[in-house]
C-alpha cells in the first residue's frame, strides 16, 4: 500500500506492506485524512505518546474510510461500514480500526467531513464531561477557541446544556467566526482589557469551567477569569509549555487545574472514553448538530503543502488529505 512515512531523505510516499489485523480489529480502506498539530511533532521525529515515526511507519493520526476486512471477534461493525477514527498509521491506503478508535460515519457526512471529527469528538467529551463535570446552565470558557478542537468543544458544551459559552481568539475575524460554532461571547485576547471583558461577560462571577488550549503566559490570567472553586482543564500548550505561575492565586481561589492528555491512557481507558463519547454525542452528530469547517483539501501527493499551511497557521478549521 501507499503510505506517507519519514525517511532519511525526508517525508516520502512509499509502498509498504498492508497492516495486519487481529481477531478484534478491522482493516479500513482510508479515503480521507485530517491534519493535527501533533502531526507536526511526529513529522519532526518526536513521538506522540505511543505513536511515533520510523522506517515504514505511516504518519498521521486521523482518518475516515470503509471497512474491507473484519476480525471474527469484533462486534458492532461489518465489511462495508463507513467509519472514522484516530490512531497511529493514518496516512496510508489502509489502517487498523478497533473498538477503541472507530466511530460510525453519519449518513449525511462525506469522508472529508467525517475525518474532521474523531480527535476533537473524543477529546472534548472527555475534557468537558469526564474531567470538567459540566452541569447544565454553567458558563464554559474556551481559551484559544478557534482551533478545530475548540470549535467542536463549544458546540458540545451547548448541546450538553451550558448556559453561556465564551470563546477567545487573537484575531478579530476569527472572533466573529466563533459565533457560528456555539459561541455566545467572543473576546480577542490581543486587547489589553480582555480579562475585564471576560469577567464582565460573567457579571463578575467568573467562568465555571475553562477548557484551555494555550497555557504559557495565559495561565495566570486564566486564574483571574475562572470563578472561585472553578475548574480549568488544560488540553494544549500552544502559547508555551513552561511559565512562572501564580500558585498563590491558584490556591486562594481553590481552582481545580486538570491535565487531560490521551497520550498515556491505557487501552482500556481509551475504549471507555470512546464509548462514553459515542453514547453521549452520536445522536447529535447524526442529527447534524455538530460540525467542523473544512479549511482546504489537498491530494495525498501534496501532503507537504498541507503541512506547510498548518505550520504557518493559515487555516481555520481542518486541513484534509484525500485518497482516491
Amino acid at each position: 500500500m501507499r503510505a506517507l512515512v519519514n525517511t532519511t531523505e525526508g517525508v516520502r510516499i512509499k509502498d509498504i506492506p498492508n497492516p495486519a489485523i487481529n481477531s478484534s480489529q478491522a482493516l479500513v480502506r482510508v479515503r480521507a485524512n485530517a491534519l493535527n498539530r501533533a502531526d507536526l511533532m511526529i513529522l519532526g521525529g518526536t513521538a506522540h505518546g505511543a505513536w511515533g515515526s520510523g522506517d515504514n511507519v505511516p504518519l498521521g493520526l486521523e482518518w475516515s474510510g470503509e471497512i474491507v476486512e473484519i476480525g471474527k471477534d469484533l462486534t458492532g461493525f461489518k465489511v462495508g461500514d463507513r467509519v472514522m477514527g484516530s490512531g497511529g498509521g493514518a496516512f496510508a491506503e489502509y489502517t487498523v480500526g478497533n473498538i477503541a478508535n472507530m466511530i460510525p460515519v453519519p449518513v449525511s457526512f462525506s469522508f472529508e467531513q467525517a475525518t474532521t471529527m474523531p480527535v476533537a469528538f473524543r477529546t472534548m467529551h472527555d475534557a468537558i464531561v469526564t474531567n470538567g463535570n459540566l452541569a447544565k446552565g454553567e458558563t464554559v470558557f474556551f481559551q484559544g477557541a478557534s482551533s478545530a478542537v475548540g470549535l467542536l468543544g463549544m458546540q458540545i458544551a451547548k448541546y450538553l446544556g451550558a448556559g453561556k459559552v465564551i470563546g477567545t481568539s487573537n484575531m478579530d475575524e476569527r472572533c466573529k467566526l466563533l459565533h457560528d460554532f456555539g459561541c455566545d461571547v467572543s473576546i480577542n485576547t490581543e486587547n489589553e482589557d480582555w480579562v475585564q471583558q471576560s469577567n464582565d461577560a460573567t457579571d463578575g462571577k467568573g467562568a465555571d469551567l475553562m477548557i484551555d488550549f494555550l497555557a504559557g503566559p495565559y495561565m495566570d490570567k486564566n486564574f483571574e477569569v475562572i470563578k472561585v472553586g472553578g475548574t480549568i482543564v488544560n488540553i494544549g500548550r500552544m502559547a508555551g509549555e513552561h511559565w512562572d505561575t501564580n500558585f498563590d492565586l491558584l490556591n486562594m481561589k481553590c481552582i481545580k487545574l486538570i491535565g487531560a492528555s490521551h497520550r498515556m491512557r491505557t487501552p482500556a481507558q481509551a475504549v471507555e472514553l470512546t464509548q462514553k463519547a459515542i453514547a453521549a454525542l452520536l445522536p447529535a452528530l447524526n442529527a447534524g448538530a455538530l460540525k467542523l469547517p473544512v479549511d482546504k483539501i489537498y491530494p495525498f501527493e501534496q501532503a507537504m503543502e498541507a503541512f506547510d499551511r498548518m505550520t504557518k497557521n493559515e487555516h481555520f478549521g481542518k486541513i484534509i488529505l484525500i485518497q482516491e
